[in-house]
């Protein structure tokens, strides 16, 4: 069975760091490219972070507003995404979702998404 588990979410002050975690099953992940998403009830999902597989070097992406405050790596001998965030702001309050595109490289098709963990920046 396919499963993609988020967790590390947690309520933390401006200027903070978190580190997300996505733990993975079902499948070989050291073939696909993964990302994080984040969704408030606000706005639609977000694309926040890509990496594609290490076969083709583990290329990262990211969205403007996180660009030299997040950084996402993978550790495939452990089945395991994770999301470091720095410099927490209130306007990176949002569930973030861990998903897969079924490719090797970062794509616009994740269809396959975890649970998600709540991360709130607030005073």
């Amino acid at each position: 069975q396919v499963q993609l588990v988020e967790s590390g979410g947690a309520s933390v002050q401006p200027g903070g760091s978190l580190t997300l975690s996505c733990a993975t099953s079902g499948f070989t992940l050291a073939h696909f490219a993964m990302g994080w998403f984040r969704q408030t009830p606000e706005k639609e999902r977000e694309g926040v972070a890509c990496i594609s597989n290490v076969r083709e070097g583990a290329i990262t992406n990211y969205t403007d507003s996180v660009k030299g405050r997040f950084h996402i790596s993978r550790d495939d001998a452990n089945n395991m995404v994770s999301l470091e965030m720095n410099n927490l702001q209130p306007e990176d309050t949002a569930i973030y979702f861990c998903a897969t595109d079924w490719d090797y490289e970062c794509t616009e098709e994740f269809d396959f998404y975890g649970e998600g963990t709540q991360v709130t920046v607030t005073p």
